[in-house]
């Protein structure tokens, strides 16, 4: 969304600076860039609210103040008579209608409507559907004028099975599918709801009886229509994301007072249908979870007056406006109060976990507890695929375009999961992830599933350096103590990837309610307390490895050398681990190698600056007495 910063500024009573309006709309989360006195927003789906001037200075006005209310339509307005029919109003709650008459039209606007279309690019097409453009960038409230003089009959919103020709106002033709909210007359549609309407009952420049449709719809049932008919309509943008189903009447009178501004009104008549599908939420008032949930020390007069500022009615609840579709709970309040404190001027502490109790723990913890005991990492990924197979569900308006589809399997996850690490050098894998999958049958079927994929080395240690993961390994960690072998191990072609490597994968996918109850009255002998980890970004550039073997003639001296090399530190090098130990009893000499893993998050390293860390190493080592490495050459 594109806005005129003076416009934005003309509804703050303080005027902001173009530096100190950006830093606060950062603070608030919406995200954006300048160009001139162009913001360019980029905001979240849940803030629909803000699609608009009024609603960015609602969220500004906290910090700037506001000025002086819009300009609306203050005179009596007579009422409307129309045959107009509501057939589902769970689709459309609310809906509201003005008819305007006018003299003469003009062909110059007012300053503040030719600011619009000149700063913004905008092409102009008649007064009316201009002045419904502008009412939408300023209040965010999509309207739809008809040409009055093309309704002449009953006038009918329903949600229909199509299958129909549809030509828009735009000029172009699509075929309506499947169910769509639409308005129609003689069963004609006339009108994509909330996306565009048709060119049959288009205004034109010689229009001059119009009549505005104002609505409420859905979210649910407007979502993905402009990218099912390639479409692309500022309404259905905002309708998707949630408009005010209490400004209607502001914001008719604000269309008819802007209409007022540019020619003379003959006749003006409003009418307005409701439903009882929609209801306010209030949230009862509580400043101690508040502050729990922040970590803060507010008192509830300064909090209620900071929700007060924010538009919210306080009364023996907190009453969310009804512009605010993203408000439920009080975490969500707490969310606005931190907004508005600024999340970098919140004091961090650190957070107490209390000591696990395993005896409580639920069967996926006990599964989780006992797959890290023994070696595995878990991953969470994103549910959705660009597949579409026979038990997929379609997302009819995805966050990515290529991936539009719930994923019926881990498998794929987990194999780009592998790929990503072996292509990072590791090459001992096991890793697991535990969630729910969609399929679609006669009705959608949920279940939680457990995958697991191995492959590489058995360990980084000389016991396992030279073992490779394998479905003999699986087979004894997940169906050893089982009277049957539940888990299904397979092996995944190397052939069908993206990869040069060798190592076979083994891969097992379970869903939880078929893993029987024994199995997880076992996990309760594997458990042990796990140390937190904290998360390391994985660096993009090449590791390098070394090693190293040492003859040991003294072997009282191997613990001095382990403790030295194995608590070496430096920022190059990322592991050092045993991957060969040989004891020759006659002699009493032992043979020990060590490899080292350098690699950095900054750049390619060079040969040379691991030199120099290992002859550091090496001259360390070669210090204590009866240490030597066979075959030693200078300057590795």
């Amino acid at each position: 969304m594109k806005l005129i910063y003076t416009d934005l500024i003309n509804l703050l009573s303080k005027k902001p600076s173009k530096e100190l309006l950006s830093e606060k709309l950062f603070q608030l989360g919406h995200e954006h860039e300048i160009h001139a006195d162009i913001f360019d927003m980029e905001l979240t789906p849940n803030r629909g609210d803000c699609l608009s001037l009024l609603g960015l200075s609602r969220d500004l006005n906290i910090f700037f103040g506001k000025s002086e209310p819009i300009d609306i339509f203050k005179d009596n307005i007579e009422e409307l008579e129309i045959d107009f029919e509501n057939r589902s109003p769970s689709d459309c709650p609310q809906i509201s209608f003005l008819e305007i008459e006018i003299d003469e039209t003009t062909d110059s606007y007012k300053p503040y409507i030719e600011n619009y279309f000149n700063k913004l690019g905008n092409k102009k097409t008649n007064i009316f559907t201009d002045i419904s453009n502008f009412v939408s960038y300023e209040l965010g409230q999509p309207t739809h004028c008809f040409d009055r003089e093309t309704i002449k009959n009953k006038l009918i919103f329903e949600n229909k099975e199509c299958n129909n020709t549809f030509k828009t106002l735009l000029g172009s033709e699509v075929i309506l599918k499947d169910s769509n909210c639409v308005f129609t007359i003689d069963g004609e549609i006339i009108s994509l709801a909330g996306v565009m309407g048709g060119a049959s009952t288009a205004c034109s420049t010689k229009t001059r009886k119009v009549l505005v449709e104002c609505a409420y719809f859905n979210s649910e049932s407007i979502i993905g229509k402009s990218i099912k008919y390639n479409l692309t309509s500022d309404a259905a943008h905002k309708f998707e994301r949630g408009v005010d189903i209490g400004s209607q009447e502001m914001v008719l009178r604000r269309f008819a007072k802007i209409v007022q501004d540019h020619a003379e009104i003959k006749s003006i008549k409003l009418k307005s249908f409701r439903s009882d599908n929609f209801q306010n939420i209030s949230i009862p008032i509580d400043i101690n979870k508040v502050n729990k949930i922040l970590g803060t020390n507010l008192d509830e007069s300064e909090y209620l007056g900071y929700l007060k500022d924010l538009g919210f009615n306080i009364s023996n609840e907190i009453e969310v406006p009804s512009f605010r579709h993203d408000i439920k709970t009080n975490n969500d309040l707490a969310e606005e109060i931190a907004r508005i404190i600024g999340y970098d001027n919140l004091k961090s502490s650190p957070i107490k976990l209390g000591k696990i109790d395993h005896n409580n723990e639920s069967e996926v913890e006990k599964l989780e507890s006992f797959l890290v005991a023994n070696g595995f990492t878990e991953v969470i990924n994103f549910p959705f695929s660009s597949k579409n197979e026979k038990n997929s569900i379609n997302i009819i308006n995805p966050l990515d375009s290529n991936r539009n589809n719930f994923r019926i399997s881990l498998k794929d996850s987990l194999v780009k999961n592998l790929l990503y690490n072996e292509r990072r050098q590791k090459d001992s894998i096991k890793l697991f992830e535990i969630s729910d999958i969609y399929t679609k049958e006669t009705e959608i079927l949920q279940q939680k599933k457990l995958g697991l994929i191995i492959s590489g080395r058995f360990g980084n240690n000389y016991r396992d350096f030279t073992k490779t993961l394998d479905n003999k390994y699986l087979n004894e960690l997940l169906n050893e103590h089982l009277s049957e072998d539940i888990f299904e191990i397979i092996e995944i072609p190397r052939n069908e990837l993206d990869t040069k490597r060798k190592e076979k994968i083994y891969y097992v996918e379970i869903s939880l309610e078929d893993i029987p109850k024994n199995f997880f009255s076992k996990l309760t002998n594997h458990k042990k307390d796990i140390n937190f980890v904290s998360y390391k970004p994985v660096s993009e550039y090449p590791s390098s490895m070394r090693d190293i073997s040492f003859s040991i003639t003294n072997p009282e001296m191997l613990e001095s050398l382990q403790k030295l090399i194995l608590e070496y530190k430096n920022d190059l090098l990322k592991e050092v681990f045993i991957f060969d130990y040989y004891l020759n009893d006659k002699v009493g000499e032992i043979k020990i190698g060590f490899r080292f893993v350098f690699q950095s998050s900054l750049k390619t390293i060079t040969d040379n600056e691991i030199n120099f860390v290992m002859n550091n190493i090496i001259d360390s080592a070669l210090s204590i007495d009866s240490i030597n490495i066979p075959g030693l050459m200078k300057d590795l």
